[in-house]
This record gives C-alpha cells, sequence and structure tokens, in this order.
C-alpha cells in the first residue's frame, strides 16, 4: 500500500504538469512545525479534513531525502497512526514517539513529517475524467536535547553575515554562518545597500554551520551593507531583524 500511494503521488504530480487546474489540499496540519523536547516521550501533531470527501492519509517521518520511500526509512520515531481514514470535518491526532536511539546532545537534530492527502476514487455516475490530486504537506520537525546553551529564539541574531564570490565564482552571496546549537530558519533575507534592497532568498542555518544565498543582480561587492531578514520561531511566526554585513575580502 505504501509503494501504491507513493507511486500515486507522483502520477498525479505529472499529470498537474499537464493541465491547467485549481486545487486546494483538504487535510490540514495545524502546525507549520514540531519542536519535540529530548525530555519527552511523545509529542501530538492535529489534522483536520476541512474538505466536504473523505480523504486516505498516509504519514511518515524522513530524514531529509523527500524521495525516499516510506517503507525505507529509517527514523528514531514511531507514527501512530501511520494510514488511516479522515473523514470529512473530522480530525485526527498523530502520536509521534521517540524510540530512543542516541541522537547528538549537543546541538538539534531536524527530520521532516509528511502527511498525504489521496482523495477518493470517483464513484458511479460521477466525472470519470475529473482530474485528482494528491496532496503531500511537509514541514520540519526539530529533536531538542536538554541543556543546550542560549536559546532558539535568540539564534538568528547570533548569526554572522559577509558578502563572498558565489558558489561558481561568478556574482555574489550572503554567507550566513550560526555558531549556535540551534537550527535557525529564515523566512526571507534581503541585502540592503545604499538604499536599494537585493533579494537572497530563504532557507536555513544548520548548527555549527555556515550556508550561501546568492545575492540576486548584485553586480559589485559594496564597502557597507545590512541584511534584513525574517527569521521563523517555534510556533511559526515571523520575526524580523537586521545585521551588519562584514565586507567582502
Amino acid at each position: 500500500m505504501k509503494r501504491l500511494i507513493k507511486t500515486l503521488t507522483t502520477a498525479t504530480l505529472l499529470a498537474a504538469s499537464a493541465f491547467c487546474v485549481q486545487a486546494n489540499a483538504s487535510v490540514v496540519v495545524a502546525a507549520t512545525r514540531v519542536v519535540f523536547p529530548a525530555n519527552e516521550r511523545e509529542v501530538t501533531v492535529k489534522l483536520s479534513n476541512d474538505g466536504n470527501t473523505p480523504a486516505l492519509v498516509q504519514a511518515w517521518i524522513d530524514t531529509g531525502d523527500q524521495n525516499a520511500s516510506p517503507e525505507q526509512i529509517k527514523v528514531p520515531f514511531t507514527l501512530t497512526p501511520s494510514m488511516f481514514r479522515l473523514d470529512p470535518k473530522k480530525g485526527q491526532t498523530l502520536r509521534m514517539i521517540y524510540t530512543k536511539e542516541p541522537l547528538a546532545q549537543d546541538k538539534e537534530s531536524m527530520f521532516w513529517l509528511n502527511v498525504l492527502e489521496v482523495p477518493p476514487k470517483a464513484g458511479a455516475g460521477e466525472d470519470m475524467n475529473k482530474l485528482q490530486l494528491a496532496f503531500r504537506t511537509r514541514i520540519k520537525v526539530f529533536f531538542r536535547p536538554q541543556g543546550l546553551q542560549g536559546s532558539a529564539q535568540e539564534a538568528p541574531s547570533k548569526a554572522q553575515w559577509s558578502i563572498v564570490r558565489g558558489a561558481d565564482g561568478k556574482g555574489y552571496a550572503l554567507q550566513a554562518t550560526n555558531p549556535t546549537p540551534y537550527f535557525v530558519n529564515l523566512g526571507s533575507i534581503a541585502l540592503e545597500v545604499g538604499g536599494k534592497t537585493y533579494d537572497a532568498g530563504s532557507g536555513y542555518l544548520k548548527p555549527g554551520s555556515s550556508e550561501l544565498f546568492p545575492i540576486a543582480n548584485l553586480t559589485s561587492a559594496p564597502s557597507a551593507a545590512e541584511v534584513n531578514y525574517t527569521s521563523i520561531n517555534d510556533w511559526g511566526g515571523g520575526v524580523k531583524g537586521k545585521q551588519a554585513v562584514s565586507a567582502s575580502n
């Protein structure tokens, strides 16, 4: 059944590329991220079906490869129920249980929660030519050990920014270094230079690592600049921040 649903998802995505349709997922996840404290045995995630028809739902957790088959993924969590029918205007609670396999204790670890919604087949008398799509929602799961230095809320302001040459040696990029043990999630990044704004996309910073964010349309390295960003907190809210950017070499 898992392989069948994976195949169905691929087929519907290919079909969607060939037709111009408007569609919305009926099954809604009541969160944009999950924080799993290491001292908790389990956390719960609420789903609801806001549509008018029942849906078959499959849920699983992956380690970062969104194309991996659910039956081949090994994660230190059990998710229950993993497959169920969700009737219209009804809800379902997913239980995410930590199975105690060792994880890093000096920094956060990140996983992904997947929720796949498959609509019912067209019944007798219904339009058999109607395009039906499977919808997949994928949100971050942060496993947070106890006793980490600092806090997740202050981590974005600790990032260090500099302007460097692009990864291919062409153009420029913002290099962000995260010295904290927390993931830093950035919904938007922009460079401010002399009253002009240059988009640098979005993304996230792993604990203790650096990431490059290409700067659109920047043709020369400024001597002084400022980065404006919106970080995403534990509750999915956007928090605006700004920092000076060090001069590039």
